[in-house]
């Protein structure tokens, strides 16, 4: 890996961001990539190296965000010959561009450790950190802890909870608990709705935090939280695997993830997507010519 690429990758794992690395790691001429190419993709979609042209891109940075949502590492085929014989674990891509070849690609996400914040400090609070540490979860303390991508439990019995779930729900955590009561919650929910808070965003907090199992004691009751963090992680992965909304490239004939096209043209009201910029310039080539 080119020393650059191990730099961004310790920048980023350094500010805890997720990332995949991408590895060229077979291929049949006349494919550009080599064995041993590397590429790193950021979790919005920025590539960085070169693991193949512009007619693998598209499909390497589509599953490495898929990668980075769902935790799961794959290897891919992209290649023209449909008739491959599959491999357990292999995922198969048509290779449409007019370059040809095949190429093996190893998409490796490379997620930060999952984080649980604790505001408060009650016997709940702290039987949540032992099961959280248990689980591989860093766990922080208080105000100066970022919430944003983590799992957040407010235990501060009232005395706090508006301050605290202002600043929270304002930075993307990844699940918010709160013990208290619904009745008392639900005074809470319209105040930070007339403070600015977007209702979606007041809606997603789990109050009072925790699956129904009936828990009583403070251990149960941060069972049943953790419970239900795992249930909401779950959740959201399958969430991710489903199938995206694709699109086809009017040139190459290649699918094209709408969300993530970063190559898109607009003609007569119509927008077409394109795996790279040179299908993109052909597309305009035609339609102006004509």
């Amino acid at each position: 890996m080119r020393p650059e690429l191990l730099a961004l990758a310790a920048s980023l794992s350094a500010r805890g961001e997720r990332f995949a690395l991408v590895t060229v790691v077979r291929r049949e001429p006349p494919s550009s990539a080599r064995v041993g190419d590397t590429a790193l993709v950021t979790e919005s979609g920025d590539y960085h190296g070169w693991a193949g042209g512009g007619c693998t891109r598209e499909t390497v940075v589509r599953e490495a965000q898929r990668a980075m949502s769902d935790g799961e590492p794959r290897l891919l085929c992209i290649s023209p010959e449909m008739n491959i014989k599959p491999r357990p674990g292999m995922l198969a891509v048509a290779m449409t561009c007019d370059s040809g070849g095949t190429v093996e690609i190893y998409v490796e996400p490379v997620l930060p450790v999952p984080r649980l914040v604790l505001f408060g400090a009650t016997p709940a609070v702290e039987a949540l950190a032992r099961i959280g540490e248990a689980m591989g979860y860093r766990v922080e303390r208080g105000a100066e802890a970022s919430v944003r991508h983590a799992h957040v439990l407010v235990a501060t019995m009232g005395d706090e909870d508006l301050e605290v779930l202002q600043k929270i729900l304002r930075d993307e955590p990844a699940y918010v608990g709160v013990i208290a009561s619904r009745k008392r919650f639900d005074q809470v929910r319209e105040t930070l709705i007339a403070c600015g808070i977007p209702r979606a965003a007041v809606e997603k907090v789990a109050a009072p935090a925790g699956l129904d199992i009936g828990a009583r004691t403070p251990e149960e009751i941060a069972l049943s939280v953790m419970a239900q963090i795992v249930q909401q992680k779950r959740q959201a992965k399958e969430k991710v695997e489903e199938k995206p909304i694709e699109a086809v490239d009017p040139i190459c004939g290649m699918k094209v993830t709408v969300a993530s096209a970063r190559h898109t043209a607009e003609v007569q009201g119509v927008t077409y997507y394109f795996c790279c910029g040179g299908c993109r310039s052909k597309f305009l080539q035609v339609k102006e010519s004509r």
